[in-house]
């Protein structure tokens, strides 16, 4: 009996799960974070590229719909509103990055000029392990364009459809499948010269 009520649990769509913990069933809200914690913190880790940043970013998200449960209405997929509090966290984040770098820098005397900056060569270890093609990968799309970045993340990474990448940012379908396409092409010009 516990079996079949846990099956039919996990059965629940994301928009079954929500309206339940609207009504009060904290359970839902962990089948939830159950579900989206490691997709959300993949999306905003490539992002941002910090993953302890994004980790965090990811208990914000969370936290947020927790406090706002009820500000979620059924005129959209659960996963598109979700996504787009974890993007609107993530922009804001790399905003306030931008301005701390502005500072940072503008703060140097002439005595800074020399900065050290961290090395980028291979370790045997990380080339037998892989890890070094997907910190290419990683930095290749870290260096796109904000825009070029969300819109690749959430198509080939978190391959959701067009239509809830059109919701997530804001855009029509024909921007997000251009975005897309040139995102793409500069990741594979950035990846040639790499």
């Amino acid at each position: 009996m516990i079996m079949e009520k846990e099956i039919k649990k996990s059965q629940l769509t994301d928009e079954e799960l929500i309206k339940r913990f609207q009504e009060g069933d904290l359970w839902a809200f962990e089948e939830i974070v159950r579900r989206y914690r490691d997709r959300l913190t993949n999306f905003v880790f490539r992002y941002i590229n910090d993953q302890r940043e994004a980790e965090d970013l990811v208990q914000d998200t969370f936290l947020k719909l927790y406090q706002n449960k009820h500000a979620y209405k059924e005129i959209a997929k659960f996963s598109t509103w979700i996504y787009t509090i974890a993007a609107n966290l993530a922009k804001t984040l790399l905003r306030k990055r931008k301005t701390r770098k502005l500072m940072f820098f503008s703060q140097l005397g002439p005595e800074d000029k020399d900065l050290d900056l961290p090395a980028n060569e291979r370790t045997s270890q990380e080339i037998v392990e892989g890890q070094f093609d997907k910190k290419i990968i990683q930095d290749a799309i870290a260096k796109l364009p904000e825009h070029f970045r969300v819109a690749i993340i959430l198509r080939d990474v978190q391959e959701l459809s067009y239509e809830e990448i059109c919701n997530i940012i804001g855009k029509p379908i024909g921007t997000v499948k251009s975005r897309i396409n040139r995102a793409r092409l500069r990741l594979q010009k950035e990846l040639v010269n790499m």
